[in-house]
Order: structure tokens, then C-alpha cells, then sequence
């Protein structure tokens, strides 16, 4: 026998358990038990011809977020270029030709490597002797340069930790001068080290990229550098879901060349050495005691020889 082929239009069907909640601004809206399928919306929804509106407008949120993240990041590593790029770029007389006898004075350290370091290490492994030479250089060209090492103990944000660098004081300028104030200069020799991660993102590699290799500038110069690379490495470490250790943060960085340091010059030295000779008493002989004491006192009587 063949099937019975009165089957009831699909159309009059019933389905049952079929339940929904809508949640609105107004309230809360409970869609009845039992729809008919013959509903319009119902039938896109089995055919496919369209999605039901909260869905497509869930998904057109999320793409909207997306982009503008996306965009937002964007913005923020072009900002982060641009920022760095009017830093670095800037510089002043002074700033020029300090940087240009520093230039040198590591051309010198190339070409007389054995006679730069004293401590048997090669210049390239040895950052004292060149620390050193740097600064001496500087000095025989008219610069009040030193050593700086800064040290600082730790606190509730940072490690404890030590730093060694170049530092220029100038009071020649005018406006200095006005104020009676230093120019400090800060030449660090491995600038662009200081800066490197090793989990770094690719926009954070080539920000970093941009940094020279020897830093000379002045102090504020060095503080805008160091806000702009920590800012950076806190936005990248954010993006790899990494935490930041606390030796990138700003404060740390800007303790290396901010905090408390032990300067030491060439010319101080030179000064402190020679005071020191000039207050200690001349040493005199066991034999010559007497003679010395007597000397303001003497006279001599000429006597004839016969």
C-alpha cells in the first residue's frame, strides 16, 4: 500500500517548547510557548535567507570594535614614531658640539685600541676604559666632563640598581648664565641596548630601531626619550598579554641617568691632587733639622783666606 499522501500542510504545524527571551530597554519580553511556523521571521530563519536582527547587529558591533582597534593602534605606533623622531632630531649648539668630540674621541678609541684600555680587555668588551677615555677626551677639548655612577636602592616600584655613564655640565650659556644654572648633557654609549626586549612586537623593534647607538643630549632630551620607549613597551607588552617587569618601567629607566650619582672628573681630580700637595708640610732629613729651622736666621760672615 502506498503512504497516505494527506499530509498536513507544513503550514499548520505547531511548534511547541520553542522559547525566547528578548531583553529591552523597557523591560523583558517573553515570546509565547507555541509559534506558528507559518511566521515570517521564523521562516527566514529555517531558510537562511536572513539572520535574526539581534545576531547580525552582535556581529556588526564586534567588527565595529575591531576596526576601530586596529585603528587606535595605528594611530598610537604613528604617534609614537613621530614623537620620537621630533626629539632625537632636535639639538642645540652645545648638544652638536659635544656630540661631535664624542664622535671622535670613539674614532680615536678604534684606531688605538691597545693603548685605550688599561685593564687588559678589548675596548670593544671594556665599557670603563671607554667611559673613561670618552670623558678625558672631552675634557682635554674644554668640557667639564666626568664619570657618573648613579646608584638607588629599591622601593615599592622599582629594584635597587647602578649605572655608569658621561655626563657635561656647561654654564657658558646665556641662558644659564641668566639663571645661574647647569646645562647638563647626558652621552650614554649603548643608548639603543637600553631599550631592547626580547619578546618585543614588530612595531616596538622598529621604533626602537630609531634610537641612535650614543646618546648625547640634554637632560630634558633624555627624559622625553625615555616617557616615549616606556609608553611603547608598556602598550607592547599590553598587546602580547605579557607581563611588564618592573626594570622597563619609566622610573627605573629615568633612575639611571636622574638619580643620586658619584661624579668623577679628570679636572676634579687633578685639583684635589694638587690641593692636597700644597697643604702637606715639606719633608726634611734627620741630618738638615736643625738647618732648616735656623735657616730665616742665619747670617754669613765672609772670611778671609790666607
Amino acid at each position: 500500500m502506498g503512504r497516505d499522501s494527506r499530509i498536513n500542510p507544513m503550514g499548520r504545524r505547531i511548534l511547541t517548547g520553542f522559547e525566547d527571551e528578548l531583553n529591552f530597554s523597557s523591560g523583558r519580553v517573553v515570546v509565547d510557548d507555541a509559534v506558528d511556523i507559518t511566521d515570517d521571521m521564523v521562516l527566514a530563519f529555517f531558510d537562511g535567507d536572513e539572520q535574526p536582527s539581534s545576531s547580525s547587529g552582535e556581529d556588526g558591533d564586534e567588527d565595529e570594535e575591531m576596526v576601530e582597534n586596529l585603528e587606535e593602534r595605528k594611530a598610537f605606533w604613528e604617534n609614537q614614531h613621530q614623537l620620537l623622531h621630533a626629539t632625537i632630531t632636535k639639538s642645540s649648539p652645545l648638544e652638536s658640539n659635544i656630540r661631535n668630540a664624542t664622535k671622535q674621541a670613539l674614532k680615536e678609541a678604534k684606531l688605538t685600541t691597545g693603548s685605550i684600555c688599561r685593564c687588559g680587555i678589548l675596548v670593544d668588551g671594556c665599557r670603563n676604559c671607554m667611559l673613561r677615555h670618552v670623558s678625558d677626551h672631552l675634557c682635554a677639548a674644554s668640557f667639564d666632563a666626568a664619570i657618573c655612577k648613579s646608584k638607588w636602592r629599591s622601593s615599592k616600584h622599582i629594584p635597587s640598581g647602578e649605572h655608569v655613564y658621561v655626563d657635561v655640565m656647561d654654564n657658558n650659556s646665556t641662558k644659564s648664565k641668566k639663571k645661574g644654572e647647569f646645562i647638563r648633557v647626558v652621552i650614554e654609549l649603548n643608548f639603543r641596548a637600553e631599550f631592547e626586549m626580547a619578546r618585543a612586537n614588530n612595531e616596538y623593534n622598529q621604533l626602537s630601531s630609531r634610537l641612535p647607538e650614543v646618546f648625547v643630549g640634554k637632560a630634558e632630551r633624555l627624559r622625553a626619550v625615555i616617557k616615549i620607549m616606556c609608553g611603547a613597551a608598556k602598550k607592547c607588552m599590553k598587546e602580547n598579554k605579557m607581563h611588564m617587569g618592573p626594570w622597563r618601567k619609566q622610573k627605573y629607566m629615568e633612575a639611571k641617568w636622574f638619580g643620586i650619582c658619584e661624579r668623577t672628573s679628570i679636572f676634579s681630580s687633578l685639583k684635589q691632587a694638587f690641593s692636597s700637595c700644597q697643604s702637606t708640610k715639606p719633608r726634611t732629613s734627620l741630618l738638615s733639622f736643625n738647618l732648616v729651622d735656623r735657616l730665616p736666621t742665619m747670617h754669613c760672615t765672609a772670611v778671609e783666606v790666607l
